[in-house]
């Protein structure tokens, strides 16, 4: 795994390609990641897909997982740069959704595949609620989604 690439040069896509690969290579999974560093699947997924910085002990506990060189250690502390190619709509609460999808579709598409198969949820046979949760630092927006899990065919 290591010296895929001069440490000097080292990019958030390189880092994100040796952890893909070690996943691999391990037999790993999204879930079995975020346990050995004390994290979430969904945040551990973003941030190996460069969407999120990694703190110091996580950034450093999951190159020591997964025996990457230890030059990524500082790539993945790096701020990430979030675009995705698509036209955003510019009222604020619609562009949040774009933002969420943008930075976590890759890792929910990667989360239901592990979990489901190859597939989709449906948006057509789909459950969405949204509901207030009060918090001291501010009430929240509570979004569930609930579709059907369609696997694709062959054919």
């Amino acid at each position: 795994m290591k010296d895929i690439v001069t440490p000097e040069l080292m990019t958030k896509e390189d880092v994100t390609a040796m952890i893909i690969i070690a996943k691999k290579r391990m037999g790993e999974t999204w879930d079995g990641i975020a346990k050995a560093i004390d994290m979430s699947p969904v945040w551990t997924h973003s941030a190996c897909m460069g969407m999120n910085a990694f703190p110091a002990d996580k950034a450093a506990a999951i190159v020591a997982f997964l025996d990457l060189p230890t030059e990524a250690t500082d790539v993945l502390e790096e701020y990430p740069t979030k675009i995705w190619e698509q036209a955003v709509p510019t009222d604020p609460c619609i562009y949040r959704f774009y933002e969420i999808v943008g930075v976590y579709g890759p890792t929910l598409k990667a989360l239901i595949q592990e979990e489901f198969g190859d597939g989709i949820m449906s948006a057509i046979d789909f459950d969405m609620s949204i509901t207030r949760v009060e918090n001291p630092k501010g009430d929240r927006v509570k979004v569930e989604m609930s579709g059907k899990f369609l696997g694709y065919n062959a054919w």
